[in-house]
């Protein structure tokens, strides 16, 4: 024993015992004790070890298989944008992955080139509660055919890309920017625990119009919850939000 527990009263020293027979102990003393204790640690990284697997599985299929069948809308899609706004089809910008690894995620340029030189004349209009993140709803940034991708999400599936080399899932926390990263609270950054993903809960069930306190609240039940049937509800969840484009700017 410990010389704080040699100094313990029998009362003290029969107390104790009590409670490590009701709740156990911390570390397995036998042989067999620490076996059950291994085959619990090994069962436990074997459910979480195959939950990522589906879920990396459906990543891949998935992304694939919407990349076939949206080859032609998005070819369609990209001559739009260069008809319209001289510049690049494709925006590409440095978010935050998971345990905060940098990578490029991609998208369907929906601005104007010097969007990015124009934001900081627009920051006292920013219309996201929290002020961490920047939106707006009647953005002069952003393009007709622009407009349109961003209210049905279409600017979005270029990160079908990012899918399918892992940097990002279908299901997960949307990628943040590292400059908004650097504002976040220790709570927030629970968000960066798991890998982004293109969708998540609180973009079925109000995406822009969810202040960003909640947004995180949100995110952070979803890592807790995590489940491979709960990606396929909020995947089937996306249709109807995307349709709808509700909370959409």
């Amino acid at each position: 024993m410990s010389e704080y527990s040699d100094r313990l009263t029998e009362p003290d020293a029969n107390l104790r015992e009590a409670l490590l027979r009701r709740y156990g102990r911390v570390r397995p003393d036998g042989f067999w004790q620490r076996l059950a204790f291994q085959g619990k640690r090994l069962a436990w990284k074997a459910v979480v070890g195959s939950a990522y697997v589906f879920k990396r599985l459906l990543d891949i299929v998935a992304a694939l298989i919407l990349l076939i069948l949206l080859a032609l809308p998005l070819l369609t899609i990209a001559l739009l944008i260069r008809l319209e706004s001289p510049g690049p089809v494709l925006f590409k910008q440095t978010r935050v992955g998971r345990w905060g690894q940098l990578f490029t995620m991609w998208k369907f340029r929906s601005m104007y080139i010097d969007a990015e030189a124009r934001k900081a004349a627009l920051l006292a209009a920013n219309e996201s509660s929290g002020g961490v993140i920047f939106k707006m709803k009647r953005d002069p940034r952003i393009t007709k055919v622009g407009r349109f991708i961003r209210k049905a999400s279409i600017d979005e599936l270029p990160q079908l890309w990012n899918v399918l080399i892992g940097d990002m899932s279908l299901v997960g926390p949307r990628p943040a920017l590292p400059s908004e990263v650097d504002q976040y609270s220790l709570a927030d950054r629970r968000r960066l625990e798991v890998i982004p993903g293109i969708t998540c809960i609180w973009q079925v069930s109000g995406r822009s119009d969810i202040p960003f306190p909640e947004q995180v609240k949100l995110d952070v039940q979803y890592i807790e919850s995590s489940s491979f049937w709960q990606d396929i509800l909020i995947l089937l969840k996306t249709v109807p939000a995307v349709i709808l484009g509700r909370g959409a700017y």
